[in-house]
């Protein structure tokens, strides 16, 4: 799984800290997924957004690599610097999305190594993408956007052509590729759900629509 493998994620130390420039390192290479999915119109400016947070994180952790040294630090330090404005604001709130958009990719990611599909139509991935839509982004999205989501689905690719996507067009056996979803989803979830444990520890989560 040539793009998802190509950078590997640190372990999950055991204090549960995320190192704010391995991590960066990590996503920054995530955003083209989006473009294997197809359909511009609606995961373009999901790339784009995926893309800026990562920017907008870094230029926080560029301005202070000690103070910033994880993304727990982030937070604090944010907090304690813009006051009711937090945690609307800054790489906190890049950080929110930007987590989304991982938990939108891992579920997608997660239902496909687990096999979970349309028995009529088993290679579309349709099932899929609306189960990922409906756990990451759906309650943070208007009418507008919800709308035009649940019409997207129609054009995602064939499992079969987005896996060979993910291989940068190699020829790979299927088994294969869903083993190498499987070892990027083990790696990535640890730290992710540490990102919303402390999201959710710090009272930092907004629920507010796009």
């Amino acid at each position: 799984m040539a793009l998802l493998l190509e950078h590997e994620f640190r372990p999950l130390p055991p204090d549960g800290r995320v190192e704010t420039l391995p991590f960066l390192e990590a996503v920054a290479h995530l955003p083209p997924f989006f473009d294997c999915l197809g359909t511009p119109i609606v995961y373009s400016p999901v790339k784009a957004d995926l893309a800026g947070n990562i920017k907008k994180i870094r230029a926080v952790y560029d301005s202070d690599p000690a103070k910033f040294k994880t993304l727990q630090d982030i937070l604090r330090v944010e907090k304690e610097l813009h006051g009711s404005a937090w945690p609307k604001t800054g790489a906190t709130l890049a950080l929110m999305w930007l987590k989304r958009g991982l938990k939108f990719m891992l579920v997608l990611l997660q239902s496909i190594s687990d096999g979970e599909r349309d028995e009529e139509h088993p290679n579309l991935i349709r099932v899929n993408a609306l189960k990922a839509y409906e756990v990451a982004l759906k309650k943070y999205h208007g009418w507008m956007l919800q709308k035009l989501f649940m019409g997207s689905v129609y054009a995602l690719p064939y499992k079969s052509d987005l896996l060979k996507a993910l291989e940068k067009g190699k020829e790979v056996k299927e088994e294969e590729s869903i083993e190498k979803i499987h070892q990027f989803v083990s790696r990535v979830t640890p730290i992710l759900d540490a990102i919303y444990d402390m999201y959710a520890t710090m009272n930092a989560e907004l629920s507010y629509k796009a």
